[in-house]
């Protein structure tokens, strides 16, 4: 009788803990979204810039501010390859949580974000989706 007690009380805590995959990769999903929001907002100016002197080519505008001899141009070249950098990680991350629920979940597995997964984990909180998607992970 004990063993059966015990069979029911693993069966609910796998189907709680199961259920909360779907939820985190959820939460991922949008704080990769909300991440590439404003990295595409930090960069809208400089867009026009580019828009307006490099016929929209944002390298050309970095090589520009490299090429400087004024040290701050030089100093923003950097910076702004990097904010190039960052978006086009984002925007690979937000592509990649566009695709079937098991693509979701391998991306947050193995290949998140690190510092996105771990904001995600400090911020979750625990939440049951009545959803197929999390009831099969949650049978799982």
């Amino acid at each position: 009788m004990l063993l059966s007690y015990l069979r029911l009380v693993l069966f609910a805590v796998g189907l709680l803990v199961g259920v909360q995959v779907p939820g985190f990769i959820n939460d991922y999903a949008k704080r990769v979204e909300a991440h590439l929001i404003e990295a595409q907002t930090g960069l809208r100016g400089f867009e026009s810039t580019a828009q307006q002197f490099f016929n929209g080519d944002m390298q050309a505008l970095v090589a520009h501010y490299r090429a400087s001899d004024d040290p701050v141009f030089q100093s923003d070249a950097s910076s702004l390859g990097a904010m190039l950098d960052r978006q086009l990680e984002l925007d690979k991350q937000y592509q990649a949580m566009q695709g079937p629920w098991y693509i979701r979940a391998l991306q947050v597995a193995v290949a998140a974000d690190p510092d996105i997964r771990l904001e995600t984990w400090n911020g979750y909180s625990y939440q049951i989706l009545l959803t197929p998607e999390a009831m099969g992970w949650g049978l799982g």
